[in-house]
């Protein structure tokens, strides 16, 4: 096991804030930063831009929303 995967935290959906990071997002839906940012170009997964670097920050029920649609859960 590399020290990377041993002292990593892994992402839970209860202690998650209401806007989420790319990382955490990408843990989530398990796919990599770079598709977070090609589906917020793509509007399937908007993203927040604050401060002035432009970080983005992501709403978690819209994550939520994405993760039911990809396990096929329906609404």
């Amino acid at each position: 096991m590399s020290d990377k995967t041993k002292n990593k935290p892994s992402v839970s959906l209860d202690n998650l804030p209401d806007l989420i990071t790319i990382r955490e997002v990408s843990e989530l839906l398990r796919v990599s930063p770079l598709t977070i940012k090609r589906w917020g170009k793509k509007g399937k997964l908007p993203a927040i831009r604050i401060n002035s670097r432009g970080d983005r920050r992501y709403r978690k029920e819209v994550v939520m929303r994405l993760l039911g649609e990809n396990m096929g859960i329906e609404e």
